[in-house]
């Protein structure tokens, strides 16, 4: 990946519904070689998939609350079944395994504080868990989905 790349990369981050020809303006390409690029690139995975980001408070959707779960039982069965589950569950935007003392981080989004109860019940009957641990943001200072290109070498 040479810094044509990482610049498209960076401009597609910003704004997916640039045009091919804008794109190989912007970074010194003319349309066809700049398209084979974002084929190739998409085609290697590193462009996953294109999405529009949405505001998730004009979608009534104001409550961020992340999850530390301590598992019980780390059979892996258990754990399985664990993972399958919570992929299922909408409202869990993003699911890490961790290392230290938690097992998995959720990053929730419920419209209140009574989804994320209705949430919380739905959680704890999935398999018997160590330790749950909620906390809620009050304030979301900084939220993007643009990886740091620029600081590639």
């Amino acid at each position: 990946m040479d810094r044509i790349d990482r610049k498209i990369l960076d401009l597609l981050q910003q704004d997916g519904t640039l045009a091919v020809a804008d794109i190989g303006q912007r970074v010194g390409l003319s349309q066809t070689p700049c398209w084979k690029r974002i084929q190739r690139l998409e085609a290697d995975g590193v462009i996953q998939r294109r999405v529009a980001l949405l505001d998730p408070e004009k979608l009534g959707l104001g409550l961020t609350v992340f999850v530390c779960i301590e598992v019980g039982d780390h059979s892996q069965d258990s754990i399985d079944c664990f993972i399958n589950a919570i992929s299922t569950m909408s409202e869990v935007v993003e699911f890490h395994r961790m290392a230290g003392d938690v097992d998995y981080l959720l990053r929730v989004v419920v419209p209140d504080v009574k989804a994320y109860d209705v949430f919380y019940k739905r959680l704890i009957g999935i398999v018997p868990l160590k330790n749950v641990c909620s906390r809620f943001s009050v304030e979301r200072v900084k939220s993007t989905t643009a990886l740091p290109i620029d600081t590639m070498t």
